[in-house]
């Protein structure tokens, strides 16, 4: 089996992310409606780097937020941008919170970084109070062999990120162990028109800075070929696996 790459460093990507990442709006409505947040709720954000979505799900629902990252410079990021969010410095497998204090959990990205799931899921479940939601924004095989416009112009992408990627499968085994109940899938789509491939250039994208230099700069200049013709087609798909905190202790 190929090893799984190596981390990425956060902290000289901060400003880029900044600059280029975006939060899928069908994550955003999916994790307001799914949670059914609202101005009495209590939401955490795990590894919520330059706080893309923690801000816009505060936006959208007027919850109480709260977004955790390890690299200090994505912290700094979103303390630049953020009104009523409360950034801290914090991993997913110890989280400085009280019991049954949140009514929801969630992550976009960032379990493929977690270093222990289990332990993560352990501790979503504890800061979760009976009845909250706990939700992993992810990649399936499928979405990994799909993306759009990743895996079209940068194929070498794809060994690299299902090495990276851990399945639904196993996902759906850590969040059970630790208690869950109601474990369920959906998937979210988001249709784009790219019209400015700076953030590729910059490989604000991690897996870009895994790959051979030569296949890098070999897919740029496709990108740069099409996009003279017009903009490129880009399709944001992510895989939601939910779950929810048993309203009672199951007997042992």
């Amino acid at each position: 089996m190929a090893p799984i790459p190596p981390p990425v460093d956060y902290n000289r990507l901060a400003a880029d992310y900044a600059r280029f990442r975006t939060a899928n709006p069908q994550i955003v409505r999916a994790l307001v409606e799914h949670s059914e947040a609202g101005p009495a709720s209590r939401v955490l954000e795990v590894g919520c780097g330059t706080g893309n979505y923690i801000l816009a799900l505060h936006g959208a629902s007027g919850s109480a937020c709260w977004g955790i990252d390890p690299s200090a410079e994505m912290l700094a990021q979103a303390h630049a941008r953020q009104g009523s969010v409360a950034f801290r410095a914090g991993t997913a497998e110890g989280l400085d919170f009280p019991d049954a204090f949140f009514d929801l959990v969630f992550t976009v990205d960032v379990i493929h970084h977690v270093g222990d799931r289990a332990a993560y899921f352990q501790e979503a479940h504890r800061v979760l109070r009976a009845g909250g939601r706990v939700c992993t924004a992810t990649d399936s095989e499928r979405i990994i062999r799909l993306r759009q416009p990743l895996a079209v112009y940068f194929p070498e992408t794809i060994e690299i990120e299902l090495r990276r990627y851990p399945a639904i499968a196993e996902l759906r085994r850590l969040m059970q162990d630790a208690g869950f109940a109601e474990v369920a899938e959906d998937v979210v789509e988001f249709a784009y028109d790219l019209t400015d491939i700076q953030a590729y250039r910059d490989r604000v994208f991690s897996v870009l800075h895994l790959i051979p230099e030569a296949a890098f700069q070999r897919g740029l200049a496709r990108m740069e070929d099409d996009l003279r013709r017009g903009p490129i087609r880009g399709l944001s798909r992510y895989l939601l696996l939910w779950g929810r905190k048993p309203w009672r202790t199951p007997m042992r």
